[in-house]
């Protein structure tokens, strides 16, 4: 297994024949790609975090040592593998949820319409007869670029719709904080009413005193 940490685009080439992979490996280094190299179809899966059950070939399953975190931006395998061929492990990358958006790159050295048929109408985006050119490679970037830009534009959607979020979280603080100002208010009015009605009592209750304290002149006249 072969990387380099420095790149823009990232690409997984399968291949069991390990000259064919160093020869697709230095090829997309030159392309100015990062490159990780297996040799089978179920390690390719088992990189992409997949793996197939082993009582039923047809189901996928999560492997255990899952490398989702790492993004892919394209994968290039050959047709021909024992085992799982690249046939078969198009068709598990497009079955999956997670993964079906990446492009898959099929070689062959072997010229034959129905395969290349096949293939393209499974999903893969090229079929490329081996040896495999530089110029060939050319072909693959804007599959790359479409797979990245579509990344990218998820992540601001994803960041709108937490501010989003956000907005009603704090009107709904401001109602809980809001809530006992009112309170505050109405025991204020309370207070307020209470005091009032407090010196109402108060002065009646002089003046009711001032009357009962005054002396009574009963029969009296006053002539000038």
């Amino acid at each position: 297994m072969g990387m380099e940490t420095e790149s823009q685009f990232h690409v997984l080439a399968v291949d069991d024949s390990l000259f064919d992979r160093k020869m697709i490996e230095r090829l997309l280094q030159k392309s100015s790609c990062q490159v990780t190299t297996v040799d089978s179809g179920s390690k390719a899966l088992e990189f992409l975090g997949l793996r197939v059950d082993d009582e039923d070939p047809n189901v996928l399953s999560t492997s255990p040592h899952i490398h989702q975190e790492v993004e892919i931006n394209l994968i290039i395998t050959d047709y021909c593998m024992p085992g799982m061929t690249g046939y078969d492990l198009l068709k598990k990358v497009k079955e999956s949820a997670a993964f079906k958006s990446i492009p898959v790159v099929i070689m062959s050295s072997e010229n034959v319409p129905a395969r290349i048929s096949r293939c393209l109408e499974e999903g893969a985006e090229e079929f490329f007869l081996k040896p495999v050119k530089l110029a060939d490679l050319t072909k693959l970037k804007p599959h790359m670029m479409k797979t990245k830009l579509k990344k990218e534009s998820e992540k601001p959607a994803k960041e709108e719709e937490s501010e989003i979020s956000k907005p009603g979280i704090e009107e709904e603080e401001a109602v809980i904080e809001i809530l006992p100002l009112h309170q505050e208010l109405e025991s204020e009015q309370l207070e307020t009413m209470v005091s009032s009605s407090s010196n109402k009592r108060k002065a009646m209750e002089e003046v009711i005193s001032t009357d009962r304290s005054r002396p009574k002149y009963n029969d009296i006249t006053t002539s000038v």
